[in-house]
């Protein structure tokens, strides 16, 4: 399999909807409803299909929010530049960014992928999902982090020598944890959770690569720190009407966004309305960016059944036959 093979599996027929100004606001003084523990029922399936991008954009610099007229605006170059169109799986940010700057040359026509399901990006106010620091941008690389990812992008422009050359995604065993739009396919088609909730364990199952994310609710102590997953050792605890997932022993091949297994998340699910999550993620590697920052997603509510994600290791490009 060649490096970056799966990214060309996937085409899809991006439908921009209408931004998020009234439906799919949180609502002031609503209650969620409980489960039988009385803890927030966060149950069912949720999407991540936000257009806000993980960062703000230069061009928006010190503006946190965008007017309704706005958005409205940003939609309709949006939909002239992708609906009806072809185009290239326009993952994360894209949809945004080229609405932004308008540009026709982010507009494809010749997508030659399979079709994916048509998938709604939800134009919103905001102008980053990244809320801290203030100004919308991830804080800046540590000089170890710098020479760190200089030296992977070294080691992954030779010729790999066996199966421990590929990141796990592309060798389908995981896209990492956390998953941020636009950063480690986070949305899309692949932004799909299903919360499964019982009084002692809350499970994340996520539609990429079907994997499962356990986390313990009984108050059990973290693994030792000489037993590293690639996806974390997470614990959960209720604060109020707040899920808070505490997740620590990050294995060093996680890779997300260059951390290192010091990588420590912090998350926090909270139901603002019937059909939204608040879907909070604070990321602190000392060892990788100079701060701590915190970035906002908004799940939302969908009626949508999760199915396999058909990725597996072995995927072998076609040969055209002699």
């Amino acid at each position: 399999m060649s490096r970056g093979f799966f990214l060309s599996l996937l085409a899809l027929t991006v439908v921009v909807s209408a931004p998020l100004s009234i439906a799919g606001r949180a609502h002031p003084g609503w209650s969620p409803p409980l489960g039988p523990d009385g803890h927030p029922d966060l149950q069912g399936v949720w999407l991540n299909s936000s257009a806000t991008p993980l960062e703000r954009p230069p061009a928006l610099a010190g503006k946190q929010t965008l007017t309704d007229d706005e958005v409205a605006e940003l939609r309709r170059r949006a939909d002239r530049l992708f609906k009806n169109t072809n185009a290239d799986f326009p993952a994360g940010d894209a949809v945004f960014l080229a609405a932004l700057a308008d540009i026709d040359r982010f507009k494809s026509t010749t997508a030659t992928g399979t079709t994916s399901e048509m998938i709604e990006r939800e134009f919103d106010n905001r102008t980053s999902l990244v809320v801290d620091p203030p100004d919308g941008r991830i804080p800046p690389l540590t000089m170890e982090a710098q020479q760190r990812v200089a030296a992977a992008r070294a080691h992954r422009q030779r010729p790999a020598e066996g199966p421990e050359d590929f990141t796990q995604v592309e060798r389908c065993l995981t896209y990492g944890v956390p998953r941020l739009s636009g950063t480690n396919t986070g949305a899309g088609p692949l932004g799909y959770y299903d919360i499964v909730q019982t009084p002692s364990h809350v499970v994340l199952f996520l539609e990429a690569i079907h994997e499962a994310r356990i986390v313990n609710l009984d108050g059990r102590p973290h693994l030792p720190s000489t037993v590293r997953l690639w996806q974390g050792d997470s614990r959960g605890r209720w604060e109020g009407k707040t899920l808070v997932v505490d997740t620590t022993n990050f294995s060093a091949r996680n890779d997300f966004m260059g951390a290192s297994d010091h990588l420590h998340l912090v998350e926090r699910l909270t139901r603002v309305a019937p059909d939204r999550i608040d879907y909070q993620m604070t990321i602190d590697d000392p060892t990788t960016w100079t701060r701590p920052w915190t970035a906002v997603i908004w799940l939302k509510k969908s009626q949508a059944r999760l199915y396999e994600y058909a990725c597996h290791e072995g995927n072998l490009e076609p040969r055209a036959r002699a």
